[in-house]
This record gives C-alpha cells, structure tokens and sequence, in this order.
C-alpha cells in the first residue's frame, strides 16, 4: 500500500456517560415545584392587577417548558451510539440550551413591551397580596435551582438553571414592587422592576445563546486553543510535525480531535500513538483520531490548516 493512500485512524469513542441519565431525577422534580406553583402565581396576578406577578408566572411556565426541554435532551444525550448516529446524541443537549436562550430571549421582549404600556397606563395593584405570592414563588425557585445545581454542570443544566434564576429574580422583583405599592401607592415601580430584571436577564441568556451555537457549529473548545493542542502534540517524542487539526465538542463533557501526523519512522508508530493519546488524554479529550505520515512527504504550503512543527530537539556535539 502507497504511503499516499495509506491511513491509520485511531477511534476512542468514549460513550456518553451516566451523569446524563442521572440528570433526570433532578429535571423531573424541578419541573413538577416549577409547573404546579406556576398555575397558583398565575391565577394571584390575575386577580392582584400585578404586571410582575403575571410576568413571573409567565417566566415560570417557560421555566417548566425549559425543564422538560432539558430532560428530553438529557434522556436523548445518555442514549448510546448507534449505526445512524455514530456519535450519539450529545448535540441534544446544546441544541435545547440554544432554545432554552432564545425563548428567554422572547420573555425578555415580552415583558419589557408590557412594562413598557404600564408605565404608559398605570393601574391598580393589590400589593400586599403580590408580595405574599412572591415569597412563596421565590421560595420554590430557590429549591428548584438548588436542586439543578446538585446536578453535573453542562450547557443543557445551564440552559434550565438560567431560566429558574431568572424567575428568582422575577420573585425578587414582585416582592419589592408589593411592599413598595402597599406601603406608598407608587405603581410605577411594578414596570420599572420588570424592565430591570429583563436588563438582568438578557445578558445571561445572550451568553448562553453564543455558547450553544459555537458548539452546534463545530466550534473549537475556548478552553483548548487549537494552537495549544497543536503544540502539545507536536512535543510529543518521535512527532516531526502536526498539520489538519481539527478539534470540537461532542457535548459539554466530550471532545473529539483529529489529526495528520508527521513522523520519521512509521515502524515507530504504536510508541508514538500512545504519546499522542495521553498528551491528548492530559488536555480533556477522550475522543482521537490520527492519521501517522513519513516525514520525507512534501506539504503544500496553505493546504492543509493547524500546521505546528515539533519543536527543535538539540543535538549533541560530534
């Protein structure tokens, strides 16, 4: 076989792990607090006149809807490999978080344009009443978070995290718009809470939106450069150089890399392999596929991206 046409890949297809599965208990239970007090702050802001009551139960179905959203992913996420999917499903994950932002994103919108027309037309607001149901809504969001917090820290926990404490600050909101009211009769702070915490908001969600779409496009990892991976490898001994690098997230927990290899010797392979995989393994990514060359093989210059040559060994003297 022509070195040319010869290819050696080495696959370490790491299954997606339990800690999604285990995710699931805590989705479930968090959408059950979420749900059932959402129905209850709904029907006070009805009958109370409060627009940040109505906006934190507003919040809090799509708190509910992120939930289930996520443990779908979740149970989508543990799935093992399959023929059509070689890589499993860890993508779910992302792609609900990118829904999770982008519905925040909507809220936001919604409630600013709300509060907006109550600063214009100012109504009644029952404020003790908006502060007693906001205590309760403050209290189970707080369980709810600190339930999702005990789960393992991904993109797709993040995105139902973001929602929960979003809400908390809605409960925060109603709870100071309550007592304001009652106490002085000045309903504008109603709106100008809202307004202040879709400020809150936006910046969170905005992060996690651009999170989620680098890692559905194949985005380099920003905790591992390319040109520090490439580095690392290329230091590896009987490595003369490393060129078509490519590196990218399977989910939050997993990350694949592939390469083409320039070595001296190719008998000498299996030694260097075996560098290669623990430098790779040192740097967080399980999942590696190499392709050894012989060094005398010509590269054309600007044809193959992520090129980083071994660094120069000293010889010793004659």
């Amino acid at each position: 076989m022509s070195h040319a046409h010869h290819h050696h890949a080495e696959h370490q297809a790491q299954a997606p792990g339990q800690d999604h599965a285990a995710s699931l208990p805590v989705l479930r239970l968090a959408l059950i607090l979420t749900l059932g007090y959402a129905v209850v702050e709904a029907a006070a802001g009805w009958w109370s006149g409060s627009l940040a009551l109505l906006a934190d139960a507003g919040h809090m179905v799509t708190d509910a809807a992120a939930l289930g959203l996520a443990g779908l992913a979740a149970w989508l996420t543990a799935r093992p490999p399959s023929p059509r999917h070689s890589y499993g499903l860890g993508r779910a994950e992302s792609l609900a978080a990118l829904i999770n932002a982008a519905a925040m994103l909507v809220v936001v919108v919604l409630i600013a344009a709300a509060a907006w027309d109550r600063l214009q037309t100012p109504r009644a607001i029952d404020g003790l009443t908006v502060s007693g149901v906001a205590v309760v809504g403050l209290a189970i969001n707080l369980v709810v978070a600190w339930v999702l917090a005990r789960g393992e820290p991904d993109l797709n926990l993040r995105g139902a995290l973001l929602h929960v404490m979003g809400d908390a600050l809605g409960s925060v909101a109603a709870i100071v718009s309550g007592l304001v009211i009652w106490t002085t009769g000045w309903t504008p702070i109603d709106p100008l809470l809202s307004l202040l915490i879709c400020g809150l908001i936006l910046s969170s969600s905005l992060s996690l939106l651009s999170e989620s779409l680098h890692t559905l496009l194949d985005g380099v990892p920003g905790a591992l450069p390319l040109e520090t991976v490439g580095m690392v490898l290329a230091r590896v001994p009987g490595v003369t150089e490393v060129h078509d690098l490519h590196v990218w997230s399977l989910s939050s927990r997993r990350v694949a890399l592939s390469a083409h290899v320039r070595v001296p010797d190719l008998l000498g392979w299996p030694a260097t392999l075996e560098g290669l995989r623990r430098a790779a393994r040192d740097l967080g990514i399980e999942h590696v596929t190499l392709q050894p060359e012989p060094a005398e093989q010509p590269v054309r210059w600007g044809a193959r991206p992520g090129v980083h040559p071994a660094p120069a060994v000293p010889q010793p003297p004659p």
